[in-house]
């Protein structure tokens, strides 16, 4: 098996951007529309979590009917907050914008990988920058988002590459699972909740000097374990 860097594949929200915090935000607001408080195990169980899956997650922990009507309320709240939110300053995750930069200029393609809907996505991508990817793939374009493995998957169709032979950057339990799923070697840099540690999941605190060697032989060593299998 040769162990190839064909792409790095990148979450947004979390990893690449700061924006997490933003979503904390508006979805406290959210809950105190309904008169609720939102939980701490809630709002942590909602982190990576995909639109049709958060609002399920969400309204079960606020005890709130999970019907048609409120979701579309619920969609259209959080959609209008989120966007004024986006429209300011988002903060970068420490060593973000430098590990792009490197691998831009190392000649690696690279894809942005959200379960964020696409119009949402969009403001996120103003801060990022589309220079750096040759695809950019969203959670409401696929069939399932995370933690189903579509969104890797259609990320690596686009570039043109094998999903195993590309590396996953995420910072979430149920990023992390779609990474694997899809076939990704898969580096964590965890951001507000803990990701379990796993088989085939390599941990850095931050992407602050991360190099092109490091995720060259990450990918090696992904290669070297499948290839005893």
């Amino acid at each position: 098996m040769v162990a190839r860097l064909d792409a790095v594949l990148w979450d947004m929200d979390g990893t690449l951007l700061d924006s997490e915090k933003l979503w904390d935000l508006a979805l406290r607001e959210l809950a105190g529309e309904y008169g609720r408080d939102l939980t701490d195990e809630v709002r942590h169980a909602l982190i990576g979590a995909s639109g049709p899956n958060a609002f399920r997650i969400l309204f079960d922990g606020l005890g709130i009917d999970h019907t048609p009507e409120t979701v579309a309320h619920g969609e259209a709240w959080m959609e209008h907050r989120v966007t004024e939110l986006f429209h300011g300053p988002v903060p970068w995750r420490p060593g973000a914008r430098e590990a792009l930069e490197m691998l831009r200029a190392a000649g690696i393609p690279m894809a942005l990988v959200t379960n964020t809907k696409r119009s949402l996505t969009e403001f996120g991508l103003n801060t990022i920058g589309r220079e750096f990817f040759g695809a950019t793939v969203c959670a409401d374009e696929v069939s399932h988002g995370k933690p189903a493995p579509d969104l890797y998957l259609r990320a690596a169709e686009l570039l043109g590459v094998a999903p195993e032979n590309t590396v996953a950057i995420e910072d979430s339990p149920t990023g992390s699972i779609a990474a694997q799923a899809a076939g990704c070697t898969l580096l964590v840099v965890p951001c507000e909740v803990p990701v379990p540690n796993a088989p085939g999941r390599t941990f850095r605190d931050s992407l602050v000097d991360l190099t092109l060697a490091d995720l060259e032989d990450l990918r090696a060593a992904r290669a070297a374990v499948l290839e005893t299998k």
